[in-house]
């Protein structure tokens, strides 16, 4: 019998430089940035349109992450050594980001929307030696000062601190760190307790980065847009690292504002576009009313013919869209594009049916910080409108708990899981043994690897714009308020089609204030007692951000019921209020 030809995988161009440039299965981010400058040194490697254009290559972005490098490791920075970055997303972000790993010590991406007492209690439970952010962040940030940060060093021209491009030194010797060394820690849930900061190592980012290309392809020549917040570790990945490790190039937008983000689309050439799914559901929406304007019969007509594009390109295999429908993908500056990804949210079938009826390759994937992040990835050519994706290749699931329908805890394993949470051994315990996670989500595998999603996380909100909330986050701003015995922050439903979820206050009036209330105001008491509940709520939500927002609350008559270690059950006491 003829023996059948192994299929190339499109990380094997790496063993040229096996033994050179690396040893081992994967190289260091680091190492694998290198490689690419040596296969595409002319390449555009990163573009701003704001507030000036610029573009650089890679030879010129190494050049600059190499000078930076040199000045960190003239501060002391190296091994073991935490350096944070925070800001708006730009190159000057990238090249900070690079230059941190090539000095050998470890990044921390923080969220730019943080608070300053956020962003330190961050730092400062993290040993941040240096901080790089923007100008506005640096600007009165004497706070810090508790931390010892040995520079502040901004991301922007102009400030009263210096700029990173400004910053020389004399070429230093660097040490070279280890793939399995921690090469970043992201943390998830920062303000509540002891922080979760996600350990990744370089073995994780690198493994995840090549190994999800097994089920999509990308190239030297594809330009990808980064929108979305690139301290997140979808972003992190799904744009900066798979663009770096082929060559391709990487536009950066600032401002998630619908106008900016379709210019710079059309003018950057985008052809890989990744977001959250309620840009995209917007974006359709959009279109689709634009139709619906030009008379019903037009857009039966266009309907008709979507649905007839959507059979061929899934039953044939052939793209007859993007021609059919071309003058309706430029309306989205989509006429360049290739590829469309969704992630960090559920995103309704219809949506993802839509995209591809119009011609363009929409995917979806599935994933946790806590695994790089990408651990199931819709191929291009054999998706499922209603599965977040086909397990990429050394990805394994097992599903605990099963019930008579196949649904049960989904867990994980493979060379992108985590090391483990930062400094928090118990967090790490609770969700990591013998390198299966985890995730907390429920659902079920299909035969050929493709995950279905039944079930969020125990208690996480994701939120319309794919935001992920966590409820002891919000519940802590109420812990001194002496008018609450208890506070139960829930996820509802605030769109059945996209699933989307508002976030819930469920409250229960302490109940020697409550019955003071009563003495003091007789039959208005209730009012009363509801309107400072609302009041606090109020108080509550300008101190938090705009995503984190309470956008309902209820009071209730009755003890929330507890655990024997006084938490609430969170699920029963949903079920019991579901609305």
């Amino acid at each position: 019998m003829a023996q059948t030809k192994e299929a190339v995988k499109p990380w094997d161009f790496l063993s040229e430089y096996r033994g050179s440039v690396f040893n081992g299965e994967w190289p260091t981010v680091v190492q694998m940035f290198d490689i690419t400058v040596k296969r595409y040194p002319d390449n555009t490697c990163f573009v701003a349109f704001t507030p000036d254009k610029q573009s650089l290559t890679y030879t010129e972005v190494h050049k600059r992450v190499n000078v930076l490098a040199d000045y960190l490791v003239s501060k002391g920075i190296g091994e073991g050594d935490k350096v944070a970055v925070s800001g708006k997303n730009s190159p000057e972000w990238a090249i900070a980001y690079l230059a941190i790993l090539y000095a050998g010590a470890i990044v921390v991406p923080l969220d730019a929307t943080l608070n300053n007492t956020d962003i330190i209690k961050l730092m400062k439970f993290a040993e941040v030696k240096i901080f790089f952010a923007d100008s506005d962040r640096l600007k009165g940030f004497d706070e810090a000062d508790e931390l010892k940060l040995a520079e502040r060093i901004s991301l922007e021209k102009g400030g009263e601190h210096p700029f990173l491009l400004d910053l020389k030194a004399a070429k230093q010797k660097r040490r070279t760190a280890e793939v399995e060394e921690t090469a970043a820690i992201l943390f998830t849930s920062g303000t509540t307790g002891t922080p979760k900061g996600v350990m990744l190592s370089h073995r994780n980012f690198v493994s995840d980065c090549y190994l999800a290309q097994g089920n999509m392809t990308i190239y030297a020549t594809d330009v990808f847009y980064a929108i979305l917040p690139l301290h997140h570790s979808y972003s992190m990945m799904a744009v900066f690292f798979e663009a770096i490790s082929v060559g391709a190039a990487i536009v950066f937008g600032k401002k998630l504002v619908i106008s900016q983000v379709f210019k710079e689309m059309r003018e950057g050439k985008v052809t890989m576009f990744l977001a959250v799914p309620m840009l995209f559901n917007k974006m359709i929406a959009a279109l689709m009313d634009g139709v619906r304007k030009k008379g019903i019969v037009l857009y039966g007509i266009i309907k008709g013919l979507m649905s007839l594009s959507g059979l061929i390109k899934k039953v044939f295999k052939v793209n007859v869209g993007k021609k059919m429908f071309g003058f309706l993908l430029k309306n989205l500056s989509l006429e360049n594009n290739r590829i469309c990804i969704s992630g960090g949210g559920p995103l309704p079938a219809s949506t993802f049916k839509m995209f591809n009826q119009l011609g363009i390759d929409f995917v979806q994937g599935y994933g946790l910080t806590e695994t790089s992040p990408i651990t199931h990835l819709n191929p291009v050519e054999a998706y499922i409108e209603t599965s977040v994706g086909k397990k990429v290749p050394q990805v394994e699931v097992k599903i605990v708990d099963a019930d008579s329908d196949g649904n049960g805890i989904i867990y994980i394993k493979g060379p992108m899981v985590m090391q483990g949470y930062y400094n928090n051994p118990e967090a790490t315990a609770e969700v990591l043994e013998d390198g299966w996670l985890n995730t907390g989500d429920v659902g079920y595998q299909d035969s050929e690897g493709y995950l279905f999603l039944t079930g969020r996380a125990k208690n996480l909100i994701v939120t319309e714009g794919g935001k992920n909330v966590f409820p002891e986050e919000i519940e802590d701003y109420f812990q001194l308020y002496n008018e609450i015995e208890t506070i139960c922050v829930l996820g509802y439903l605030i769109d059945k089609k996209t699933k989307s979820e508002g976030i819930r206050a469920l409250i229960y009036p302490a109940q020697a204030w409550a019955e003071q209330m009563a003495k003091e105001h007789g039959d208005a008491a209730s009012a009363k007692i509801v309107e400072r509940m609302e009041a606090i709520v109020s108080e509550v939500n300008r101190k938090l951000q705009s995503y984190k927002k309470i956008t309902r609350t209820t009071v209730v008559d009755e003890p929330l019921e507890m655990t024997s270690t006084k938490k609430v059950k969170r699920y029963i006491v949903a079920q019991k209020y579901k609305d």
